[in-house]
């Protein structure tokens, strides 16, 4: 059974930062690309960064040279490094796998940035 684990989350003054962790269990963590969505209320998921099996990056406009995505293959854990945030990045992020025609989901880690 996949399974995607998400925490790191919390509340941060603007220009703080924060590092997310997503564990990943239930496939062979290393075949695949993961990546990092967030969902505003009211808005829809977007997405944020991705990373290719082999490491290979990118980043929504948005957060590009605030954030960064890694993997550690031996941990099976995916983290998004997120510096110098702000208020409009508030939102429950969520990490994601999509594994044959299955999209995977965890629950989620709420993130609060206050100005």
């Amino acid at each position: 059974e996949v399974q995607l684990v998400e925490s790191g989350g919390g509340l941060v003054q603007a220009g703080g930062s924060l590092r997310l962790s997503c564990a990943a269990s239930g496939f062979t963590f290393g075949d695949y690309a993961i990546g990092w969505f967030r969902q505003a209320p009211g808005k829809e998921r977007e997405g944020v960064a991705f990373i290719t099996s082999g490491g290979s990056t990118n980043y929504a406009d948005s957060v590009k040279g605030r954030f960064t995505i890694s993997r550690d293959s031996a941990k099976n854990a995916v983290y998004l490094q997120m510096n110098s945030l702000k208020p409009m990045d508030t939102a429950v992020y969520y990490c994601n796998v999509s594994v044959g025609s299955h999209r995977y989901w965890g629950q989620g880690t709420q993130v609060t940035v206050s100005s």
